[in-house]
């Protein structure tokens, strides 16, 4: 019996602003799955994923998740863009979530029992409780990390797209919240996209890798990607890929 796709994309064609960022793109990703998505600056890992939420129209081809056609405002997917700055002021972890049960409305909104229930059920998976009483401005980047992916799993999505949620974390926090989007995806069985530039924190994490560099699309189990010869084709630079006795990889190379 074949595996349910998540994402299915048959010859997909995406630009912006009249420029070609994608061309008939192939690809499947395979239901439960963790991806990680990586690629040079430009190479159009942020206009994927807005695909995906129906953002970015596609121009030519076919693109499904779990085999229906995309639009816009799928509450079966989980959002967490690139640019965010959740400082609030005055506002807790418990306002921030709640801003997002209705997102479409100004201000707070008025939440009701059954939302404080998946507020706080958000806040326990990720193990954020303790935030939810605090300022946001007391934070530090790793716990407003906690409480903005809390926030994605509000509505419980079935898609999880994630657009650099490691950036700006140093190396120890990096890996902690990768281990914890791992652990999140597994208890409620959703499938996650993850954009990064640095493959070594989801090391471990992903079983698969989606590739964009110049245009074109290549994705399949990590032992198969993340090698050195591949890794160097794609980015046009060397690449090495070590894997060292305690079983973990490490890739290193300019920018990666």
């Amino acid at each position: 019996m074949e595996c349910e796709a998540a994402v299915s994309c048959h010859d997909v064609t995406l630009a912006i602003g009249g420029r070609t960022v994608l061309s008939d793109v192939c690809l499947s990703v395979e239901a439960g799955s963790f991806v990680g998505l990586f690629g040079p600056n430009g190479a159009g890992k942020t206009t994927f994923l807005r695909a995906l939420l129906g953002l970015v129209p596609v121009l030519s081809g076919e693109m499904t998740l779990f085999g229906a056609s995309v639009t816009r405002g799928n509450r079966g997917v989980g959002y967490m863009p690139q640019s965010r700055t959740p400082n609030g002021g005055m506002l807790t972890g418990r306002d921030l979530l709640a801003s997002g049960l209705s997102g479409e409305k100004w201000g707070l909104p008025r939440v009701s029992r059954e939302g404080s229930a998946e507020v706080e059920a958000a806040l326990e998976a990720v193990d954020a409780a303790s935030l939810g009483g605090r300022r946001l401005g007391s934070l530090s980047g790793g716990e407003r990390q906690r409480l903005l992916i809390a926030q994605t799993l509000l509505g419980s999505p079935r898609l999880l797209l994630l657009d650099e949620p490691l950036a700006s974390l140093d190396p120890v926090r990096m890996r902690e919240v990768a281990l914890l989007l791992r652990e999140v995806a597994r208890k409620r069985g959703m499938t996650v996209i993850c954009s990064a530039h640095d493959i070594s924190p989801l090391m471990g994490v992903m079983d698969t890798v989606l590739c964009l560099v110049r245009g074109r699309a290549r994705i399949g189990p990590v032992d198969e990607v993340v090698t050195g010869p591949v890794l160097s084709e794609l980015y046009g630079a060397q690449v090495e890929v070590c894997h060292a006795p305690s079983g973990r990889v490490l890739v290193s190379a300019d920018g990666l």
